[in-house]
């Protein structure tokens, strides 16, 4: 990275070398015949480029990193004139005197600070660039962060569904531990891509409810609707999930009452809305709602879909109801 880096500034500047001489050259070419010969006429050109593109790197590789950007502003500017017209009194002293040096440390004013712009703009785009990859970085760790800890979350709530209808010595407890089994199989496949079918999560919740149902028995009654075209639509892995698990846990876990749970993706175009309701128990007014699963898909949408989704939560006295609109085409 350091060579890199290295290797691209001395390119630059002698780039910025030959532009100067260029110009140099050509400010010139309409003067040439005062010059004895061609020679003396491209040496004049090269001296005066050393003059500028010498204050120029004296001021960009001394004086900015030394003083500029420490802060010491008085030292720099009084260092950067002395500069200026040390190196003004050098090139125009010798030729027309003090008129010499006059007119030269304007013409080192004009380069210099032309050169100042292009370092400052520079240096800015370096810093927004390594700015914006710092943050990216740091989003794509914090991302994959709260994806692996969708795993444990997951895994533990599902494992209580079993532990639930072991005690009960239920026979289809084998068939909800092969349930359980692609459930997770399709969860460590998705965990690894960025994006998975809108189809399949779809998918995949259905399997979670009917997995839950069993467990649940009678005293809940599940629907799962999908309305709309899925194809060609996709969506962050396990992103809807933690609204249907605390439905479950927040709603027919917490009561051996009769309980209801909706649940509704209606796509439009490519916009989904996903909708949760669940009934509360007669004997809770109010619950804790702001879980390790609800907090981490919500900083998940705000990194993901920072500014395509909308999420209303409300939570009434009988029904907890979620509604969520996600724009999947961004």
């Amino acid at each position: 990275m350091i060579k890199t880096s290295l290797q691209h500034t001395i390119l630059l500047n002698i780039g910025a070398f030959l532009l100067v001489l260029t110009l140099e050259v050509l400010s010139m070419w309409a003067f040439k015949d005062r010059f004895d010969t061609t020679f003396y006429f491209y040496l004049h050109g090269l001296n005066y480029t050393m003059a500028i593109m010498g204050i120029i790197w004296i001021n960009h590789f001394v004086l900015i990193p030394s003083f500029f950007d420490k802060r010491r502003y008085f030292l720099y500017t009084i260092l950067l004139i002395g500069s200026l017209f040390f190196g003004a009194y050098l090139k125009g002293y010798w030729k027309d005197g003090w008129y010499g040096v006059y007119k030269m440390i304007f013409f080192l004013i004009y380069t210099t600070g032309t050169g100042m712009a292009a370092f400052f703009l520079r240096r800015n785009i370096v810093f927004r660039r390594e700015k914006e990859d710092k943050e990216k970085l740091q989003k794509e760790m914090e991302l994959n962060y709260l994806k692996e800890q969708v795993n444990p979350h997951f895994f533990f709530n599902s494992l209580n569904s079993i532990y639930a209808l072991s005690r009960q010595q239920s026979p289809e407890t084998p068939d909800v531990v092969m349930q359980l089994s692609e459930l997770m199989r399709y969860q460590l496949e998705s965990s690894k891509k960025e994006t998975v079918l809108l189809k399949e999560e779809l998918e995949f919740i259905e399997n979670y409810l009917l997995l839950e149902e069993k467990r649940l028995s009678k005293r809940c009654t599940v629907e799962f609707l999908i309305e709309g075209d899925l194809s060609g639509l996709g969506i962050a892995p396990m992103l809807l999930i933690p609204f249907v698990e605390n439905a479950i846990k927040h709603g027919a876990q917490s009561t051996n009452e009769q309980s209801k749970i909706d649940i509704s993706a209606t796509i439009k175009n490519t916009t989904l809305h996903f909708g949760v309701v669940n009934s509360k128990p007669t004997m809770i007014t109010a619950s804790n709602r702001n879980g390790l699963g609800l907090e981490n898909v919500k900083r998940r949408l705000g990194l993901l879909y920072p500014n395509a989704h909308t999420l209303d939560i409300a939570d009434k006295e009988n029904e907890y109801r979620v509604n969520l609109t996600i724009d999947l085409a961004v």
